[in-house]
């Protein structure tokens, strides 16, 4: 049976990688694009936003309509969306310089509902597929998209390093092979069926459930401090830090990027008690970006940035295995609702990040300050930045303490 799925597994696993593309190479890019187009901090932010806003638009058509859908084509589509969004996104560097920043936008949307589809139906093609262990099943497929930031990073910024920011758009078309190969793989593969809901009326019970939007808020904080991280500490390890960006970005992000899939793979392996793991998690993370933002040796900031990755590994995958025990018959509306609670996180956190970055660097009152410490108003407005992103996995705290010590009920 295991040798039946190992395709359809592999397509999945691939589109995995796929989300981790378009999650963490535009990021990667934000200075290039700073420094080639002179796009502010703000607007930087506002194409994560609308990654994550397309992907949140996306869940929440799936959790009210999912019987309105072809799973089965849906399924298959996913990795042309994603895919076609990528070149368009590559398109930018061909246009008059006015134009650059709507057509990176259309790109981010296009490939973020790609990547909003794979959210919410690979996770539940995985939980379709007989297993032994359906939640290290589950942690394994999460693994996955942290092995691909650990691949696409350092790829990522030797290819910048080597040939040029101008060079940029050829670095994204090349990872834009990832989801041709995966859409190949889906078809030649049959899908199994998944539930979901007959009609609309038929999740009103679940969103009656306060259970639910506690699943829900869990994911939404969980999501905002793995994704801020993810998305701003190749900037801020250049800019706030002031190392190198070839240097920070494959020892600070690669490294986040392999504490993620370390830790989402030892709890594949060996993992049990996950509502202990999401709690001393969430406290890892308040610690690591306390670290980030307080100490100022460069070196002590870089480790602090990598190793949030493996405190903050479960946060999701893990908030999703909670969410199935308590709402095993929930199906796809299930995993959209967290989807949408995760995307939601992590739109708004980072965007949260880039607002008050610009609006610190700003603030001429603070130059004494930014004097007083040694670093620049631009350098000052990023900690001020990840400071404000701390305060997500502190507010996490209280709700992963209940989690752990309240034994879930079984819901239908």
């Amino acid at each position: 049976m295991e040798n039946k799925y190992k395709r359809l597994k592999s397509a999945c696993y691939l589109s995995n990688v796929s989300m981790s593309v378009v999650g963490n190479l535009p990021p990667l890019l934000f200075l290039t694009f700073r420094e080639l187009y002179g796009i502010s901090f703000t607007l930087l932010g506002t194409l994560v936003l609308v990654n994550f806003v397309t992907q949140l638009l996306v869940d929440l058509a799936f959790s009210f309509f999912s019987h309105r859908f072809n799973i089965e084509k849906t399924v298959r589509a996913m990795p042309c969306l994603t895919a076609l969004g990528l070149i368009v996104f590559t398109a930018a560097s061909w246009v008059a310089p006015r134009f650059v920043y709507p057509v990176l936008l259309l790109g981010t949307v296009i490939f973020s509902a790609g990547a909003g589809l794979g959210e919410v139906l690979i996770s539940p093609v995985i939980a379709a597929l007989p297993a032994k262990d359906p939640d290290r099943e589950m942690s394994k497929l999460h693994s996955v998209y942290a092995w691909g930031v650990v691949g696409i990073v350092p790829l990522a910024t030797l290819f910048i390093h080597f040939f040029g920011r101008e060079s940029w758009p050829f670095l994204v078309l090349a990872f834009s092979a990832v989801p041709v190969l995966s859409a190949i793989l889906y078809a030649t593969v049959s899908i199994p069926p998944l539930k979901t809901e007959e009609r609309t009326g038929g999740v009103l019970k679940y969103l009656k459930n306060k259970s639910l939007w506690a699943c829900v808020a869990a994911i939404f904080l969980g999501g905002a401090a793995e994704c801020t991280m993810a998305q701003w500490s190749s900037t801020y390890i250049e800019n706030a830090l002031g190392i190198e960006k070839m240097w920070g970005d494959i020892f600070g992000v690669a490294l986040f990027g392999a504490a993620l899939g370390l830790g989402r793979t030892l709890y594949a392996k060996f993992g049990k008690n996950i509502g202990r793991v999401i709690f001393f998690g969430g406290v890892g993370a308040c610690l690591c970006y306390a670290t980030a933002v307080f100490v100022n040796v460069p070196l002590v900031g870089l480790l602090a940035c990598a190793l949030c990755g493996f405190f903050v590994s479960m946060l999701w995958p893990g908030n999703l295995v909670v969410s199935t025990e308590r709402f095993p018959n929930g199906g796809v509306f299930i995993f959209a609702m967290m989807a949408a609670g995760g995307d939601l996180g992590a739109s708004v956190v980072p965007q949260l990040v880039g607002a008050v970055t610009d609006a610190v660097s700003t603030l001429s009152i603070l130059c004494p300050l930014a004097d007083q410490l040694g670093i620049t108003t631009e350098q000052l407005g990023m900690k001020c930045g990840m400071l404000v992103a701390m305060l997500f996995p502190l507010a996490a705290l209280p709700l992963y303490y209940v989690m752990w010590r309240k034994k879930p009920k079984t819901r239908s």
